[in-house]
């Protein structure tokens, strides 16, 4: 997948989400509803006197049966041959009512202690059309609701042409459907993102967000295909709004890393505190945690990002206009669907950051690229400079016309370093043994070249380790340049490796005399800066390097952090 279709793939989603839920004009309205225990068919019709009745009940006792009446005018009669259809959610098994006339049943109220659950919470009836005139009417429920005594009432109730009812609903879900199945898609793809590149913690995060929109969308909707009883939707609501805690916390998350501000790590954890608190408080309370969790969602995210806006933070001024727009979105349209949208956008801002993160990726990579050839090419150079093929050329046949036999093995040692350097050109990492031969068949070669004698004493060397090509044999170089040898005619070199818990360290002692105050070295040569990229290469900043003078002529010491 091309990664710039990313953001118009969610985009596409987000609108196709907005465009589907245009508002039609509404043909009811719903006055307010009253409550009575106790069961007698008379409650059913639609002239009778409940202005005694109980505005709210907080309980209903052991599955009692109890009964419900809601006032509503119809605003606009249906035509003949297409009738208006009810759809109710309500908790609990019952029989409804219009007009005192039985429309259909839901379970068996009254009866769910001897009987197997039956029925599910969405339903949608037909209302007969000469019931549905223009002008007041009364929808009567009697209920009982044994799972949840404390669950009375209905809590969503749609009046529409009865087909419209269906049919819209299969469009909703199936818009709902493509905008879950977008965020699935660009899960699974940050996921593999991330896999790939396991530091980036912001990539997963983001993955994980758009995978439990995903699975927040799907569990909402699924009550337009799978028959639900009102016994186990309390479990549904709770998977819900526990999806809803990840993206509330993951979301605030997110920007505080993209744009990081000081007590951090309190205020998160402060904010947490608050998520869990309005996650646990009021069980059955769904609506408000869920108000309560996006609400503070977007307050956080919005102080986050604002912050970042006035650092001058890239990419925080853009993530701040889609936290307003899910503000617009929120204000034009109900909450469930500027809920979804809102985190459309809101994700949309979060991809952004991640579009410019990746691209700086790939601009470091490419100038990772870059340093890398550099690097091979200076490698190549130590192979075959002028200087130092011209030098040991005049000394080879010097050493031919002197001793043939002594010629043949400077020879010899001339092609293995060749060979060793053709070995390692292309290489990152070698290990350390080859290093070290390469160093040995160097000094070989320096023996035959000025007759002085050259060692390499080892010490605490690990055969597995492994270090960037020729750092060891650039730092061996710069020994045999800029030191003269001892009385003995002799430059002694000793490597000394050392490991423990926090770094490992490469000691490379050079035992020679120093050379006269008159000759100026340079404190960073050519050496220095190309042991120092292939460091910097391999370990990023995971590294430091120290060379200096000693009375027994030079130290340096390279330590790899762990």
């Amino acid at each position: 997948m091309n990664r710039r279709s990313l953001p118009s793939l969610l985009l596409i989603g987000t609108l196709l989400l907005v465009t589907s839920c245009g508002q039609k004009p509404a043909i009811f309205e719903e006055h307010e509803t009253v409550f009575q225990i106790g069961d007698h068919s008379t409650w059913a019709k639609k002239v009778f006197n409940d202005s005694n009745w109980e505005k709210w009940i907080k309980r209903i006792p052991e599955g009692k049966i109890f009964w419900s009446r809601t006032r509503i005018d119809i605003l606009k009669a249906p035509e003949e041959s297409r009738p208006y259809g009810l759809q109710i959610d309500a908790y609990g098994e019952y029989e409804i009512f219009w007009d005192g006339v039985f429309i259909g049943k839901n379970g068996n109220p009254g009866q769910e202690a001897e009987l197997p659950p039956e029925g599910k919470l969405w339903v949608t009836y037909s209302i007969p059309t000469h019931l549905a005139t223009e002008g007041e009417h009364v929808m009567a429920l009697r209920l009982s609701n044994y799972y949840f005594p404390d669950h009375v009432g209905y809590y969503e109730l749609e009046i529409a042409d009865y087909e419209d009812l269906f049919t819209d609903m299969l469009i909703k879900t199936s818009y709902m459907h493509v905008f879950a199945g977008t965020f699935l898609i660009v899960s699974i793809y940050f996921l593999f993102l991330f896999l790939n590149n396991k530091k980036e913690y912001p990539t997963l995060i983001f993955s994980v967000c758009c995978f439990f929109i995903f699975a927040l969308v799907i569990t909402v909707f699924s009550q337009d295909y799978i028959s639900i009883h009102y016994r186990v939707h309390v479990i549904r609501l709770h998977i819900i709004n526990s999806f809803l805690l990840g993206i509330s916390f993951l979301i605030p998350y997110y920007f505080s890393i993209q744009f990081p501000y000081s007590k951090r790590r309190l205020s998160l954890i402060v904010y947490v505190v608050g998520l869990i608190f309005l996650w646990i408080i009021s069980d059955h309370a769904f609506n408000y945690k869920t108000v309560g969790m996006v609400l503070s969602m977007w307050i956080f995210s919005f102080g986050i990002v604002a912050y970042g806006a006035y650092k001058n933070a890239r990419g925080a001024r853009l993530v701040l206009v889609t936290l307003l727009l899910s503000v617009v979105v929120f204000l034009a349209s109900g909450f469930v669907i500027s809920m979804y949208t809102g985190l459309g956008l809101i994700l949309l801002g979060m991809l952004y950051l991640l579009a410019l993160n990746i691209k700086d990726q790939r601009l470091a990579y490419e100038n990772t690229l870059v340093q890398s050839t550099r690097l091979r090419l200076e490698l190549l150079k130590k192979n075959i400079q002028p200087h130092f093929l011209m030098n040991t050329l005049t000394s080879l046949i010097d050493w031919v016309e002197e001793s043939p036999k002594k010629g043949v093995q400077f020879i010899e040692a001339l092609a293995k370093e060749f060979d060793l350097f053709n070995k390692i050109e292309n290489e990152t990492l070698i290990p350390i043994t080859q290093e070290i031969a390469l160093c040995r068949t160097h000094l070989e070669i320096m023996e035959y070249r000025k007759e002085i004698d050259y060692s390499l004493e080892e010490e605490g060397i690990d055969p597995e380790e492994k270090i960037p090509p020729a750092i060891l044999h650039t730092l061996l170089e710069n020994g045999i340049t800029h030191s003269l040898p001892l009385e003995a005619n002799s430059i002694q070199f000793k490597l000394i490796f050392e490991s423990n818990d926090e770094y490992k360290s490469y000691t490379f002692l050079t035992f020679a005399a120093r050379m006269e105050q008159g000759t100026k070295t340079k404190e960073e040569g050519t050496g220095l800066k190309y042991i120092k990229a292939r460091l910097t290469e391999s370990y990023g900043s995971k590294w430091d390097l120290t060379s200096e003078q000693a009375d027994h002529g030079w130290r340096n010491i390279i330590k790899i952090f762990l």
